[in-house]
């Protein structure tokens, strides 16, 4: 017999959390024919199932829909939290819940960000969604990138926006400001408050507002233009110009053209499904979303109830079409339909088109999303393939996940620094990459060591796990997890090879500094030399026999040049910032303290150079005499 929601049946629910210990352990949510929904832990389990089912308390989209079928809680109780932190990961991999397993959007894909949580908000393009601040908003995935990055030049230029993450001057505006494509935030030329109402328009894009938001402009322009003003409402409709032609290009149109839909189809392949979202709003197209999906543990109709579960559950109301076209029959149809309409406020219907031009645009959505699942396999396909055979030609035990590559940069010693770059599932992981710069007092101009920095650097990356080992931790019972949410201590970035631009010199400080930590018999650790392209492994004196266009030493090349791309790019950067402070070093009467000052006022040696007198002189610490000095020292022809 079927068990009624909790949240229908109050007795039974009033019961039921009476009797919940208030102690740690793990919870399990399930609904009408027992299928597990969700497993979380608490180090205090009644406070926290209640709070699922408090009136008042405001809980995200997605775990409504999931309360809204929870039927029955099973609890397991635990002498400590660490325990139900343990019990909980392996239930999840065991079981596989449907509310904890989150669908991978395709890191290829960027999102539109508004750090609306800031005084004056940014908007940028990033491939990696993650919560800054609980009011920034994330709009997307796209899947057209270039058409992405020429609308948001396009809104820029018609829109004055923040421009710059970090102001280019401390107590002035730059260029963007002289030319209205900045409002001067850094200075606060404008309010808060009227800079973020300009946003707001902005969002209503990417929302697919654009009817709304020309309404909006036209009541603006009349009214600036019976207030006389001219020149703002020539601007406002500066503004409605370049929005049409943002859409001027858009033909695909299907029937009641004022209806707003999003079309949802998918295609599959092995293990892998690639859906895509149409997002049509007055008869046209205006975004293009993709996600795709592991689909071993799921089936068609499953994986497009995640996609909409995961999509509307991150969008504003407003967003959510009243139509929505599938490609598959939902397995809760009429209560995905039921949880749009609640949170939009108005009816939400979900249809599978049979026929029509509806069903035409479905089977387009369809062979979109098969065009984007045959360029993600191509490239899942190939990289399998390098990283097989970097397997058998390393003998390793199992396939490299994450691979770790470091470099070191420098002319002569001076500017010493090296590169940590990371490739996962061989793709390029940037959000890991990382930078170092050389501290060993060994290493300066005129002496350079290589194995010392390549040692130092080693060290500096792995003296968390050295320390994690040391007082008793387990290394290979914590990689068998597979995941951080046992570990407080963020040991989570273990790589399964590391990889050393050089030799068998660099290799051997590297296996040397890894004794140091106690580390070597856990580490895979493999050095390749550029002059041949020979591959050395430790405590082996000839390298091992590749050939030069197998898939796994192409791998392993694409992965040494990133490093050294990283590598060198920032020692340029630390070069050139010792060149400029090189040259204010030149300058009479400035001492390291005021060329600091000097540098935290303009920002740039460029700055500097274009600077007033009056503007120098009213820099703080520096006075009329040092500032004529310098003002003489960049322009001296204008002293004779």
């Amino acid at each position: 017999m079927e068990l009624t929601p909790l949240i229908r049946d109050k007795s039974r629910l009033s019961n039921f959390l009476k009797d919940i210990p208030n102690d740690p352990g793990c919870y399990l949510m399930k609904d009408g024919e027992d299928r597990l929904l969700y497993v979380g832990k608490s180090k205090k389990l009644r406070n926290r199932v209640r709070s699922y089912f408090r009136s008042g308390n405001e809980l995200s989209p997605r775990i409504s829909l999931m309360v809204r079928q929870v039927a029955d809680i099973e609890l397991i109780v635990t002498d400590n939290e660490s325990e139900a932190l343990t019990l909980e990961s392996n239930l999840i991999k065991s079981h596989q819940p449907y509310f904890n397993v989150l669908l991978k959007d395709d890191k290829k894909y960027p999102y539109v960000c508004i750090t609306w949580g800031d005084k004056y908000p940014r908007i940028f393009l990033t491939r990696k969604r993650r919560q800054r601040q609980l009011k920034d908003k994330y709009y997307g995935p796209y899947v057209d990138v270039y058409l992405l990055r020429q609308t948001l030049f396009s809104i820029k230029k018609l829109f004055p926006l923040r421009q710059r993450r970090i102001p280019l001057y401390k107590d002035r505006t730059c260029l963007n400001y002289s030319i209205g494509r900045c409002p001067g935030v850094c200075q606060e030329e404008i309010s808060s408050e009227d800079y973020k109402n300009t946003l707001k328009r902005v969002e209503m894009i990417f929302q697919g507002r654009t009817d709304e938001l020309r309404i909006l402009l036209e009541k603006q322009m009349i009214s600036f233009s019976e207030s006389l003003k001219f020149e703002e409402a020539g601007s406002v409709r500066d503004q409605l110009k370049g929005i049409d032609r943002l859409y001027e290009s858009q033909k695909m149109i299907i029937p009641d053209s004022s209806v707003c839909r999003d079309i949802i189809a998918m295609a599959s392949e092995e293990n892998i499904s690639s859906v895509q979202i149409f997002q049509m709003r007055s008869g046209k197209l205006i975004g293009r979303l993709g996600y795709f999906s592991d689909n071993s543990n799921f089936n068609s109709s499953q994986i497009l109830q995640q996609v909409i579960e995961n999509h509307y559950s991150n969008v504003d109301p407003v967003e959510i079409p009243s139509e929505i076209l599938v490609q598959h029959q939902l397995v809760n149809n009429i209560l995905i339909s039921d949880w749009l309409s609640e949170i939009k406020k108005q009816k939400v219907n979900i249809n599978v088109p049979k026929r029509s031009r509806k069903a035409e645009i479905i089977k387009l959505v369809e062979k979109n999303a098969n065009l984007e699942l045959q360029r993600i396999k191509q490239s899942h396909d190939k990289n399998l393939v390098e990283l097989d055979d970097l397997t058998n030609i390393l003998d390793l035990e199992n396939i490299p996940k994450r691979i770790e590559c470091y470099d070191i940069s420098h002319i002569q010693g001076s500017d010493a620094v090296a590169s940590q770059v990371v490739f996962i599932d061989g793709v390029a992981a940037r959000q890991h990459y990382r930078r170092y710069k050389i501290k060993s007092p060994n290493i300066k101009i005129g002496h350079s060591d290589d194995f010392e920095s390549m040692a130092e650097v080693i060290t500096r990356r792995f003296r968390r796990w050295a320390r994690f080992k040391e007082e008793g931790g387990d290394i290979d019972a914590l990689l068998s997890n597979e995941s951080s949410v046992l570990d407080n201590q963020n040991l989570n970035d273990w790589p399964d090879l590391v990889v050393i631009d050089g030799g068998k010199g660099q290799l051997s400080s590297v296996v040397a500094a890894l004794e140091d930590l106690k580390l070597d018999q856990n580490l895979n650790v493999i050095s390749l030399a550029k002059k041949k392209e020979e591959v050395f492994i430790p405590k082996v004196k000839q390298s091992l026999v590749t050939e030069s266009n197998q898939p796994g030493m192409l791998l392993l090349r694409r992965l040494r040049d990133e490093a050294h791309r990283f590598a060198i790019t920032f020692h340029r950067q630390k070069r050139s910032q010792r060149m400029k402070r090189s040259q204010l070093n030149e300058i009479p009467g400035l001492g390291p303290q005021r060329i600091k000052l000097l540098l935290e006022h303009f920002r740039s040696i460029e700055a500097i150079q274009m600077a007033t007198f009056s503007e120098l002189s009213s820099t703080p610490g520096l006075g009329r005499s040092t500032a004529v000095v310098i003002r003489n020292y960049f322009h001296p022809d204008k002293n004779k």
